[in-house]
C-alpha cells in the first residue's frame, strides 16, 4: 500500500543515463482527472496502490478521483469516480481500499501539488529516492503544498475508461522475433497465449505468467548462457522483454538498458492499461500494425484536446458543508482498513469493443552497409521508437564506436521530435514524439547520417581512467544470493554462490581466480543506465580478461546498491537497489550522486576506462560514506580510447586469446549441457 506524487510526462531526456521517466502509470485516467478539475495536463497529483490515503485541505478546492478508486468518500459519503466535487477546507477525502477491478487509484486536486521539481519533474521515483515528497511514499501527517489557482482551465466533463479483470493489450511485434530469436511457432504462441499477471509486478515492470518461450537458438553466445540474452540494448517503456523465460512489460520506473530480447512493444494509446493490471488478471497481447497504432493515438489526442475546448458546465456539487480550516495526509495507507465507508453506486461507462487486427510481423525498415559502416538494420520498437542494430550478434568494439558516432551525429542534428537517444552495445534506441516526427522521416535521416560517419577504426575518443575500490565477496552480495535462493529459484545453477558458478563456467581452478581477473582487467564503459542511475555496463578491453557467464533466469527481485556483477562478458555496477540479473562478485562506491550542487549526478561517462582496487568491507564502507557526503570523489585522470588500442592487444598475444576463448567456450557448453540435463 503506497501513495506517491506523480505528474503526467515524468522525466524526459535522461533515459540514456538510466533515469526512468516515472510519472503516472495510467496516463489516460490521470490526464482525464486533471481536465476534470481544470488543471493543465502537466499538473501533479496522487497515485495510490492497494489502498489510498485520507486527505484534508486547508482551503476549498475541486477534487476528482478515478482509476481503481471506486470506494472514495467525502466525510463518509460516496464520491463516484470521475465526478468533480468541491472539497471544503477541513473535510476528509478518504480514497479507501482499491479492491479491483484495476490496480491504481488517482486523485486530482484543483491547482495540483507544488512539490519541487527534481531533474525536470515532480514525479516520485522511490527506488532512486528523489522526486515527489522527499523521494518516498506518503505517510500519515505529511503536508503537501498546493499549487496556485491562477491560469487554470475550465473544468471538463469526463468519461473514464472501464476497468476489468480480463484485458487486451495492443502491441506492435518486434524489434526482436523470428527466426533470429524465437521460432515461428514460438511467435504464434506468444500472441495466442492468455497470460496471467504475476504478483511480483510493480512500477518497474509487469511480469507475465504463461508458457516457456520457444527459442530458435540454444544460447545468447557472448551475451549469456540463456537464449533470451542479447548484447545490452535499450528498452522502450511498454516494451515486453523476455527476462530468461519470463515476459516482463517495462514500466514507467523500469530500466532503460538491459540484455534481453524484446519481441513486442505496447502501443502508446494502450500504455495506460499497464497501470491497472492487477495480480491474477488475464492479458491477451493483440498485434496491430504501426498505422493502426498511430490512428489510435490520433483518436486519443483528439479526444483529450476536445475536453479542453470551452463547454457548458453544471455547478460542481458540494457533498458536505464547509468546516473551519484544518492537502494533509491524515491517515497513512496502511491504516485505511480501519476507516468507515458508505459506498453508493460505483458504475462505470462502457468500454467500446475492440476490433480484431491481423498479425503483422516486424520487418527491418532498412538494411544497409556502406563504406566503413557495418551492416545495420532500422526496426520499429513500437510506433514511437526506432532501434538501429549494427554488426553480427557478437561484441565488436569497432561497431560500438560506430554506434556512438551515429548517436552523436543525430544529437548534433537536433531534430524536432527526437526525445531520447540511448546507446547500447551494438544498437541505439531513438524515441520520438509521434505528433512532431514520423518514424519513416527519422529512418531516412539516419540513413543519410550513417553514410557520412568517420571510419571508426581511425577515431580517437576522449575518455578518462577511473579507479574504483571493490570489496569482493561483500556480505550484501551474498545476502542477495541468499534471498534469491530462498524465494525465487533455489535450484538455479548459480545458487548458492555466484562466484563459484563463474569459476565453473570459465574452467578456472580456484574461486579466487575470478577476483584476480576482475582486479587485473581494464574495463571499457560501453553503456550507461544498465539497471538505473548512471550504472555502467563495461567490457574488458583485453579479450583475455573477458569472463563468460549468464544472467539470472528469472531475474533477482533485489540487488544491493553498487553491487558489481558479470553477465555474458559484461560487467555492471548497479546504480541503486532494485532487480537485476548479473552474477554478483562484490560491491563498490556510488556511481550516482544527486545533490543541489551537482549539475550531473552520474559520475561515469561513455568510454571511460575502469580499474578496480580490492579493499576490505570496512574500508569500502568508509569510502562510500565519503563519496555520498561529497567529501571525496572518484579518482580520475584524462585518457583516450581508440580501436588501435584494441588492435595492439590482439597483436600482442593472438594465440593466448584464441586458446582462452576456446577453453571458456568449451566450459560454457559443458555448463549449458549440465543445465539442460
Amino acid at each position: 500500500m503506497q501513495t506517491t506524487v506523480q505528474d503526467l510526462d515524468g522525466r524526459q531526456g535522461l533515459w540514456d543515463v538510466g533515469v526512468p521517466p516515472s510519472g503516472a502509470v495510467d496516463e489516460l485516467t490521470f490526464a482525464l482527472l486533471n481536465a476534470a478539475v481544470g488543471n493543465p495536463s502537466h499538473t501533479a497529483g496522487l497515485e495510490c496502490v492497494v489502498a489510498g490515503p485520507a486527505l484534508q485541505l486547508d482551503e476549498d478546492r475541486l477534487v476528482c478521483v478515478g482509476g481503481a478508486a471506486t470506494q472514495a468518500t467525502i466525510n463518509g459519503y460516496h464520491l463516484r469516480p470521475g465526478t468533480v466535487a468541491r472539497l471544503a477546507a477541513g473535510s476528509v477525502l478518504d480514497v479507501g481500499p482499491l479492491d479491483g477491478p484495476g490496480m491504481r487509484g488517482y486523485v486530482a486536486v484543483e491547482g495540483g501539488l507544488d512539490v519541487p521539481r527534481v531533474l525536470g519533474s515532480r514525479s516520485t521515483f522511490i527506488l532512486g529516492e528523489f522526486g515527489g515528497l522527499e523521494g518516498r511514499a506518503l505517510l500519515a501527517g505529511d503536508l503537501l503544498p498546493l499549487g496556485r489557482q491562477e491560469n487554470l482551465l475550465p473544468p471538463a466533463t469526463i468519461t473514464l475508461p472501464i476497468l476489468s479483470n480480463e484485458w487486451t493489450l495492443r502491441v506492435i511485434p518486434g524489434p526482436h522475433g523470428a527466426p533470429e530469436h524465437l521460432t515461428p511457432d514460438g511467435i504464434d504462441s506468444f500472441f495466442n497465449t492468455v497470460w496471467t499477471i504475476d504478483h511480483r509486478s510493480d512500477r518497474t515492470g509487469i511480469r507475465l505468467v504463461g508458457p516457456i518461450p520457444q527459442w530458435a537458438r540454444t544460447d545468447g553466445g557472448e551475451a549469456g548462457l540463456h537464449p533470451s540474452n542479447v548484447h545490452d540494448s535499450a528498452y522502450p517503456v511498454g516494451g515486453i522483454m523476455l527476462s530468461g523465460d519470463t515476459p516482463v512489460i517495462v514500466g514507467k520506473d523500469g530500466p532503460s538498458l538491459g540484455g534481453f530480447v524484446v519481441p513486442a512493444v505496447t502501443i502508446e494509446a494502450d500504455r495506460w492499461l499497464l497501470g491497472q493490471l492487477r495480480p491474477g488478471d488475464t492479458l491477451h497481447l493483440h498485434p496491430v500494425t504501426p498505422a493502426e497504432a498511430a490512428e489510435a493515438m490520433h483518436v486519443r489526442r483528439t479526444w483529450l484536446g476536445d475536453l479542453r475546448q470551452p463547454q457548458q458546465h453544471h455547478p460542481v456539487p458540494t457533498p458536505t458543508p464547509d468546516r473551519p480550516p484544518a492537502l494533509h495526509a491524515t491517515t497513512s495507507t496502511a491504516d485505511l482498513s480501519n476507516q468507515p465507508s458508505r459506498s453508493g453506486d460505483t458504475g462505470h461507462p462502457t468500454q467500446p469493443r475492440r476490433p480484431d487486427y491481423p498479425l503483422q510481423p516486424a520487418h527491418p525498415s532498412h538494411l544497409a552497409q556502406s563504406g566503413s559502416s557495418p551492416a545495420y538494420s532500422i526496426r520499429l520498437a513500437g510506433e514511437r521508437h526506432l532501434l538501429v542494430e549494427a554488426g553480427p550478434f557478437e561484441l565488436d568494439l569497432t561497431v560500438r564506436v560506430w554506434i556512438h558516432l551515429l548517436a552523436e551525429a543525430l544529437r548534433a542534428e537536433a531534430l524536432d521530435g527526437v526525445t531520447e537517444i540511448v546507446e547500447g552495445v551494438r544498437s541505439v534506441l531513438i524515441a520520438i514524439d509521434s505528433a512532431r516526427l514520423k518514424p519513416k522521416q527519422l529512418a531516412q535521416q539516419l540513413v543519410v547520417l550513417a553514410g557520412g560517419l568517420a571510419d571508426p577504426e581511425r577515431v580517437v575518443l576522449p575518455a578518462r581512467e577511473v579507479s574504483l575500490p571493490i570489496a569482493f565477496d561483500h556480505p550484501l552480495a551474498h545476502e542477495a544470493m541468499r534471498r534469491y535462493a530462498a524465494s525465487v529459484r533455489p535450484d538455479a545453477p548459480w545458487c548458492p554462490d555466484n562466484v563459484e558458478f563463474i569459476r565453473r563456467v570459465n574452467d578456472l581452478e580456484q574461486r579466487d581466480e575470478v577476483f584476480d581477473i576482475v582486479a587485473e582487467a581494464t574495463y571499457l564503459v560501453v553503456g550507461l543506465g544498465d539497471v538505473y542511475l548512471g550504472a555502467p555496463v563495461a567490457v574488458p578491453i583485453d579479450p583475455r580478461h573477458r569472463l563468460v557467464t549468464t544472467k539470472y533466469n528469472p531475474a533477482r527481485t533485489w540487488t544491493p546498491q553498487n553491487a558489481v556483477g558479470i553477465g555474458g562478458i559484461y560487467l555492471c555496477i548497479y546504480g541503486m537497489e532494485g532487480p537485476g540479473g548479473y552474477q554478483l562478485v562484490g560491491r563498490t562506491v556510488p556511481v550516482w550522486r544527486l545533490s543541489e550542487r551537482d549539475e550531473q549526478p552520474w559520475l561515469l561517462r561513455q568510454f571511460d576506462k575502469i580499474r578496480f582496487t580490492p579493499v576490505s568491507t570496512e574500508e569500502l564502507a568508509r569510502q562510500r560514506a565519503d563519496i555520498k557526503a561529497g567529501r571525496a570523489d572518484l579518482q580520475v585522470r584524462p585518457s583516450t580510447f581508440s580501436i588501435a588500442d584494441v588492435r595492439a592487444i590482439e597483436q600482442e598475444a593472438p594465440m593466448d586469446i584464441v586458446s582462452l576463448r576456446a577453453k571458456r567456450r568449451a566450459a560454457f557448453d559443458a555448463e549449458r549441457a549440465r543445465w539442460g540435463a
